[in-house]
């Protein structure tokens, strides 16, 4: 199957299957990128708009405080903060200073956040300032390696009149916190970090060798895997996606919720710096409200996000006050990170008028993060996730016999290799050992299939794939056959152990109705019987379960884990 890559033949006429990868530090891409740019928007916070010249000027004064106070090459920089200019400063600082990052979630608890300080080893940290105060304050005496701490407020970026900063922080809308000293650590505010002379030291940067980033991702049990990003890991994957989009360098306007501390989200970050791109920062994802009038006033280009953050834009009544032409402006949307149900994704076509306008992707954190899209002018087959990307290789493989698997429509688990494709994880020896093998691929821990024009549909995964009487039930087909039906926003399908039947499970369904849907009898019959009439009788869920919200995880997604530690 993999031999014979179908997909090239579903290829855009302007890809090709190989590509040829810059060859310098993403330090120097990204400075070169923003000189060529300078008199262009590169972001957008609030009422504050800044030109790439503003961006590269902060980066760099951010570097050189970073290499003025001990920053040697390789050395880690944990960023803690909501997305905001500062992060950006922070990353593309770090990257020309000659470090590495780690972005951390502000959401996580006090010991996740304090196990990725210390398993990352990070010497530098850029925090908010009540999350200092607040937060940190219970075990930087636990960080020996941490040396420098730069507080900041959101605020700082802004562009609010002073007034308003004034007020924000009055009536408590803007966090606010200490920046008090810390014994034996060198704190110092953001704004008086940047203000400073730009005095750069050439850091030689091997792109193969050195990292751009520790991402740690969540596993399901134990502590989370930092993963080993390469500078040309990170590199390759926006010159991949670059050509796949074929997007005009310097045109482009992104408005996403994608959090910059999540792989998808400082990809994006990252990229449009790459193409000469603005963004517009979403600090708060789930301020819908917000979201819609930025996309009024600023009139992006493209729309991304990941699916259940789709339909809460969808779902709000302001929704519908964007102006048509606004909408027609928007040329792309791009969507990942957790399934999208293709009767949601026809929904949302409908009000939005996205038509062919719709990219799935398809990727991971140990892939840098893309390896597969839909093309940008051919075939979207909604419910896939296309087709992988240049010079990107995929096999799906049994997931109990570990063959590969060579006949088209069969289920498998995905293997990826390619030049985003990482090589091991910080400090994980033994998992680095079960997820890479010995020929470069990655196991994704996800089941798909193919079609015979080399598209791929992720089917479950390996996890979630649910053994019932025997028969094996992938969750991901039951979600998207159910969101079909007319009342249902969101359906997460969990297995819950069969207490007759060692080893076999019972399907439940946790269920989410559409705005202004009432749990009725009657409606919870409807959908049952819905159920009966389109799945497989081993398909159907024996126990249902209806809540006015499913818990998501940080980025959006239904977090099956919680309802799964609940039926224990």
């Amino acid at each position: 199957m993999s031999g014979e890559k179908l997909w090239l033949k579903s290829y855009d006429k302007h890809v090709t299957p190989t590509l040829s990868y810059p060859t310098e530090d993403l330090g120097t891409i990204l400075t070169q990128t923003m000189t060529k740019y300078s008199d262009i928007v590169g972001l957008y916070f609030m009422d504050r708009t800044m030109l790439f010249k503003e961006v590269l000027e902060f980066s760099q004064k951010f570097a050189t405080f970073l290499q003025k106070n001990g920053l040697e090459k390789g050395d880690v920089v944990a960023i803690c903060l909501a997305n905001c200019p500062q992060y950006l400063f922070a990353a593309y600082g770090t990257y020309i200073a000659g470090g590495t990052v780690t972005g951390c979630s502000a959401l996580l608890s006090p010991d996740e956040i304090a196990y990725q300080m210390k398993d990352s080893g990070a010497k530098f940290l850029v925090t908010m300032d009540i999350l200092y105060e607040k937060v940190f304050s219970k075990f930087l005496n636990d960080l020996p390696d941490m040396q420098v701490i730069v507080p900041t407020n959101i605020s700082e970026f802004m562009g609010f009149g002073g007034f308003k900063v004034f007020m924000g922080k009055l009536i408590k809308k803007i966090p606010k916190g200490k920046m008090d000293p810390w014994p034996g650590k060198t704190v110092v505010p953001f704004l008086e970090a940047v203000d400073i002379e730009i005095d750069l030291k050439k850091v030689a940067i091997d792109p193969k060798k050195d990292l751009a980033l520790i991402q740690y991702t969540g596993g399901t049990t134990g502590r989370p895997k930092g993963t080993q990003v390469s500078q040309f890991n990170m590199i390759a994957n926006m010159k991949q996606f670059d050509v796949w989009l074929d997007r005009e360098k310097g045109k482009t306007i992104v408005i996403s919720a994608f959090p910059f501390f999540h792989i998808a989200g400082y990809f994006i970050g990252l990229f449009l710096n790459y193409i000469g791109g603005a963004q517009i920062l979403i600090a708060d994802p789930r301020n819908t409200d917000h979201i819609i009038e930025e996309i009024k006033d600023k009139k992006p280009t493209a729309f991304g996000n990941v699916p259940t953050l789709f339909l809460m834009v969808q779902n709000n009544p302001k929704s519908k006050t964007i102006p048509p032409e606004v909408l027609e402006g928007i040329e792309l949307y791009v969507s990942g990170a957790a399934p999208f149900p293709p009767e949601a994704i026809r929904d949302f076509e409908k009000q939005f008028h996205t038509e062919n306008k719709f990219i799935e992707l398809y990727g991971m954190t140990e892939t840098s993060p893309l390896a597969t899209a839909n093309p940008m002018y051919g075939e979207k087959k909604i419910g896939t996730v296309g087709l992988p990307l240049p010079d990107t290789d995929i096999k799906l493989i049994d997931t109990e016999s570990g063959e590969e698997i060579k006949e088209i429509g069969q289920p498998g688990e995905i293997l990826i290799k390619g030049p985003q494709v990482v090589k091991q994880y910080h400090n994980k020896p033994e998992a680095t050992a079960v997820t890479f093998d010995k020929d470069g691929y990655v196991h994704t821990g996800d089941v798909g299939v193919f079609d015979e024009e080399g598209y791929l549909k992720i089917v479950d995964r390996t996890k979630d794939m649910l053994i019932v009487s025997g028969f094996k039930v992938y969750s991901v087909h039951v979600e998207e056959v159910m969101t079909k039906h007319p009342d249902i926003t969101i359906i997460a399908i969990i297995g819950v152990p069969n207490p007759d039947r060692p080893g076999a499970e019972i399907v439940k369904a946790v269920i989410q109705l559409k705005e202004g849907v009432i749990a009725s009898d009657e409606v919870k019959e409807n959908i049952k019987k819905y159920a009966e009439e389109n799945l497989s009788k081993y398909e159907v869920p024996k126990l249902w379960e209806f809540r006015e919200e499913l818990p998501l995880t940080l980025v959006g997604k239904v977090l099956k884990k919680a309802l799964r530690e609940e039926e224990k």
